[in-house]
């Protein structure tokens, strides 16, 4: 398809803006504070759509519906099971400690509770992850521009990186906030189309699990009820690895301790707003299944067989397409003058947006827990905010260079998968021992969290090197590379928790008085009893928790 001048124009304000947006917040990100958690301001509103957002890039709106047509609705479990209890947990539970401690990054708290080994650790295991899921969202952006324009991946990796750069350099985490807020807005109005048009053709929800059931004989469109069996879903996964590797270790490390998404939380004004963003991005996070995997499910009833859709690797060698490509393929049958351009403004933004939560996050985490602690401890705020400021450079070029290891993989998503199970499930176990458990040393969060990490990767390479090995790490020779990642991950998430055990009741914890405001039961919450009940985090909470239980039911 080509773009006509109302698409382009489109395109065109939608850059102009966002520049525009960098620009002016300038101004207001002079001091170290300003720059990477602007300046503490942010509503609970604004922080919890920017908190989701940073979620919403292009790997959500191509991965996830690549996913889906790979595993029917079962990649939905990621929305509901795998994030919902988690950010109701880091609303409730996990931020007075984050924010009452005054930390700037999820590293800063590792030193704070485990000290500065254990910062340096997490600091350069988060840089590392950080910069290779940047790759993904450039990736995500050249494989749509390529499939639907037609244009070179270059052009597209480049332009898009370099307008992303400037404003995050120009406005910092203030400017990436304000984005991702307009970016949320334009993801959900450009991709709202393709199920809307798509659920028309395909006669409703009926008529679509009608087509792809005769289409591919099996059960696609059902959450829980083929979860008994490894053999009777498409993912070859039983229900533990979904509520104990998915529900449990990936979603709540990734949600709780991932800086990407912690960082905007961080931003609020104040504790009470800090509670609710979660909540208020939980919310919204339940709907976007809408948009993200139902067009993925559409794909498998409603595009042709002799597209051949597979694995990148066999496409690469037939000529056919890729998982990734589902979403593209739906805009092009979609999409015609006008709807074409918001459509792709949509996917730029959510590479942006994704590109942006990255970028912003790889900074801080880089000039305060790396280069300030390390190498330069005593520079004036001025110097850490310049720092800041070309890291965020740095950091979008390196990135660049890991979009290509992306196409290693069948999909982004088992790619990114595997990234959370080397390098978020094992930081999951060392911060929540570290808030819940105060007799954790020092010594125990440092060894524990290597031992996690390396044992990921191990795991990894053993099952690459060996094939059987899967039978070991999944349970079941069945098992499909996301449900590998899942167990994988609860692997190492235990071999975290237990070193971290062990090593902790064979060494010398800290003084109680030094865990105050770190620890549960040494931390002085304030409470939210004088207010109204509607205004309190724990009702709003337990509304979204009571309509997340409606939908396992409705989709069981």
């Amino acid at each position: 398809m080509t773009l006509g001048s109302v698409d382009l124009a489109i395109i065109a304000v939608y850059f102009l803006y966002v520049l525009g947006i960098g620009y002016y917040l300038k101004r207001f990100s002079k001091s170290g504070e300003d720059f990477f958690l602007a300046g503490r301001e942010m509503t609970a509103w604004i922080a919890g759509l920017s908190f989701l957002a940073a979620n919403l890039g292009s790997l959500e709106l191509m991965g996830w519906a690549g996913a889906a047509y790979q595993y029917g609705i079962l990649a939905a479990h990621w929305y509901w099971v795998g994030a919902i209890p988690a950010m109701l947990f880091l609303g409730i539970v996990m931020m007075p400690f984050y924010y009452i401690s005054k930390t700037h990054s999820v590293p800063g708290y590792l030193q704070l509770r485990y000290g500065e080994s254990s910062r340096a650790l997490g600091a350069i295991s988060f840089g590392l992850m950080t910069v290779l899921m940047s790759g993904i969202n450039m990736y995500a952006m050249a494989k749509v521009m390529g499939v639907v324009l037609g244009w070179d991946m270059h052009f597209s990796i480049w332009v898009s990186s370099i307008t992303v750069a400037i404003y995050v350099a120009l406005g910092g985490l203030r400017s990436a906030i304000f984005n991702e807020v307009l970016q949320f807005v334009l993801i959900w109005l450009g991709a709202l189309l393709i199920p809307i048009l798509g659920m028309i053709e395909a006669g409703g929800w009926n008529g679509m699990v009608n087509k792809i059931q005769a289409r591919l004989h099996a059960d696609y469109t059902h959450l829980w009820s083929t979860m008994g069996s490894f053999t009777d879903n498409p993912m070859g996964i039983h229900w533990t690895g979904i509520v104990l590797g998915l529900g449990w270790v990936i979603s709540f490390g990734y949600w709780t301790t991932d800086f990407l998404v912690v960082q905007r939380v961080l931003a609020a004004k104040d504790l009470r707003s800090a509670k609710l963003a979660p909540i208020i991005g939980s919310a919204f996070k339940m709907a976007v299944p809408f948009i993200v995997i139902l067009p993925g499910l559409l794909g498998l009833a409603l595009l042709p067989a002799d597209l051949h859709i597979t694995s990148a690797d066999i496409a690469a060698n037939t000529g056919g397409h890729s998982y990734d490509e589902v979403l593209p393929l739906m805009m092009v049958r979609y999409f015609g003058p006008g709807l074409l351009g918001l459509g792709i403004t949509a996917l730029i933004a959510g590479f942006m947006s994704g590109m942006a939560g990255n970028v912003s996050a790889f900074a801080t985490v880089w000039t305060y827990d790396i280069y300030r602690a390390f190498m330069r401890k005593n520079a004036s705020d001025d110097h850490y905010v310049s720092m800041g400021r070309w890291c965020t450079i740095l950091g979008v070029l390196v990135s660049i260079g890991t979009a290509y290891l992306v196409m290693q993989f069948k999909s982004i998503m088992d790619y990114v998968q595997a990234l959370f199970s080397f390098f978020i499930a094992p930081l999951f176990g060392t911060i929540l021992l570290g808030m819940l458990w105060k007799r954790g040393t020092r010594q125990g969060g440092f060894w524990g969290l290597l031992a996690g990490t390396l044992s990921s990767i191990g795991f990894f390479i053993w099952v690459k090197e060996v094939p059987s090995a899967l039978s070991y790490i999944a349970l079941s020779t069945h098992a499909k590379p996301m449900a590998e990642n899942m167990y994988r991950a609860l692997w190492s998430w235990c071999i975290c928790v237990v070193v971290t055990v062990v090593v902790s009741l064979l060494t010398k914890p800290k003084p109680v008085a030094e865990l105050t405001g770190l620890v549960y039961g040494l931390t002085p919450v304030p409470s939210e009893g004088h207010l109204p009940i509607y205004k309190r985090s724990i009702f709003w909470a337990v509304a979204v928790a009571l309509v997340f239980v409606v939908l396992q039911w409705i989709f069981w």
